[in-house]
């Protein structure tokens, strides 16, 4: 439906390495590895991928899934109907903390790809180089308040470090995954991130 060098050009701009058009191409990569796995539509699927973060950068306030679920209807316009709502539908459900849940087994493909690329060693990459984006401390020790906080929106943003990040997202996404194949990676990449996260509180408190 859509070639990566095609799918290029609409990231024309985006200067967040954790959503660049790096992050785009190994979403994609994974999740068209899940939908081999799980037995998906693969071309809705990569289409999905590819296109499910055209929606960044976008000043009007809307959500980003939202918007690229919208581009997406655009740019596939001349695929067939059913096809091209699948990959709208998929990119509508691919967030975390909005948007329905995936319905679909092309969407939890795309789901569980987004959220693998949020953990591990590219996960704990992602992390940082969006502290640096922002200009955010590297740590700090997370209030046993702050959680809560957070969920309401009543958290100042200069109190978010990566280690907060890791508390009220990232520690989670490994039980949030929606395949059988999602599952068996975010194991893996989990206890990968944990256990930088345990030693990075180590150093930052001064311990050996």
């Amino acid at each position: 439906m859509i070639e990566p060098h095609e799918a290029r050009r609409y990231y024309a701009g985006l200067r967040d390495p954790a959503h660049d058009f790096d992050h785009v191409l190994r979403v994609t990569d994974m999740a068209v590895r899940i939908a081999h796995a799980e037995g998906a539509d693969v071309e809705v699927v990569r289409a999905a991928a590819l296109l499910h973060d055209v929606g960044r950068g976008d000043e009007s306030g809307r959500d980003h899934a939202e918007i690229a679920a919208g581009r997406a209807r655009l740019i596939l316009a001349h695929h067939p109907a059913e096809k091209v709502e699948a990959v709208a539908q998929a990119i509508l459900q691919h967030r975390f903390r909005a948007g329905p849940p995936p319905d679909s087994l092309e969407a939890r493909c795309l789901f569980d790809a987004d959220k693998l690329d949020a953990i591990g060693a590219i996960g704990v990459a992602r992390v940082f180089g969006y502290t640096g984006v922002v200009a955010r401390r590297l740590w700090d020790e997370v209030a046993p308040d702050y959680p809560d906080r957070f969920a309401r929106g009543e958290a100042q943003p200069e109190e978010h470090t990566a280690h907060h990040e890791y508390v009220v997202k990232l520690v989670h996404l490994r039980d949030r995954m929606t395949t059988q194949a999602g599952r068996a990676i975010a194991a893996e990449r989990h206890a990968v991130m944990a256990t930088f996260f345990a030693r990075l509180a180590r150093e930052a408190r001064g311990e050996v």
